[in-house]
């Protein structure tokens, strides 16, 4: 055998070595991943199951306040829709012990429909049940989300939580020039002048951006009316400032008048309703937002580290 194909063969052999390494490792990884989420699990629920909580939960009978946690954005088809919400909601405001309502909200935002429907039916419940309503955000308590809060009676949030955004945004991508370059022709077939309006794969015209802006425009007045009904008298600062689709600090927007304090869920609700017991309502249990926490430190860790 030749030293050229000794050496050939010998590179074949550590390539192979290699591959048979990765792949090893990486089930390994795997292995790791799921054995840990299942101790993780194991532990967790039986911390859950012995009543271990950092925050006094309600005893059935006793005076409480009925909590809802709600994140992510707002949409359909996901924790914070009005599909997923408005029954929460409802159990949340018949609970015949409940001295109020607390919704931790976590969130970006969403679409207007959802965020408006979610809004209404809070403002329709306080009615009907005549209960306080307090929301305590979190992260983020911002456009979409920010329209939901201002159906509460008080808003609270932490000095840092990014507050406000009072606004609309559509966005989009334009393809027609990348069309051009590849050689592509866009062949589009309508019945109605305007049923082709916004097609990413054809120019923008002046007709196209005025509709979109009117429509957005609508919207946005509609967002605004809900903020300014919903903070009548508390509000501190113009207009033109408040309503551009800006946002804040949590100080900041205090200063502004879009909220009425800073404060976490415990001291909020020890402030508003006297006590530090609740009964929680939907949402993921707290076990398992542990566990899901624990779950994606440990898929960092194989990915990332």
């Amino acid at each position: 055998m030749s030293e050229m194909n000794k050496n050939e063969v010998t590179s074949a052999l550590v390539s192979e070595l290699l591959k048979e390494h990765r792949s090893t490792r990486r089930w390994k990884n795997v292995r790791f991943v799921f054995w840990f989420a299942l101790f993780a699990y194991t532990i967790i629920g039986i911390f859950s199951l012995l009543g271990k909580s950092s925050v006094p939960v309600a005893q059935s009978g006793t005076k409480h306040v009925a909590l809802i946690r709600v994140d992510g954005m707002i949409a359909p088809d996901r924790e914070f829709s009005a599909e997923q919400l408005v029954p929460v909601l409802e159990d949340a405001f018949t609970d015949k012990n409940a001295s109020g309502v607390m919704i931790v909200i976590n969130s970006p935002g969403g679409t207007p429909v959802q965020s408006a429907i979610i809004h209404d039916e809070i403002v329709a419940m306080k009615k009907q049940y005549n209960k306080k309503v307090i929301v305590v955000g979190e992260d983020m308590l911002t456009s979409g989300a920010y329209f939901v809060a201002v159906a509460a009676d008080k808003i609270y949030v932490n000095p840092n939580t990014i507050t406000g955004s009072v606004g609309v945004i559509m966005k989009g991508f334009g393809f027609v020039d990348a069309m051009k370059k590849i050689g592509v022709e866009r062949r589009v077939y309508t019945a109605g002048v305007a049923k082709d309006r916004l097609d990413p794969f054809l120019p923008q015209n002046p007709e196209d951006l005025k509709k979109i802006q009117t429509v957005m425009n609508e919207v946005h007045q509609n967002f605004v009316k809900a903020v300014m009904d919903g903070r009548k008298g508390k509000l501190k600062a113009d207009p033109a400032v408040l309503f551009t689709g800006d946002f804040w600090s949590g100080q900041a927007a205090l200063d502004l008048g879009l909220v009425d304090g800073l404060g976490n869920m415990t001291d909020t609700m020890k402030k508003e309703f006297d006590t530090v017991e609740y009964k929680e309502y939907g949402g993921t249990p707290n076990f398992l937002r542990m566990l899901g926490g624990q779950f994606n430190t440990a898929l960092d860790a194989m990915f990332f580290s």
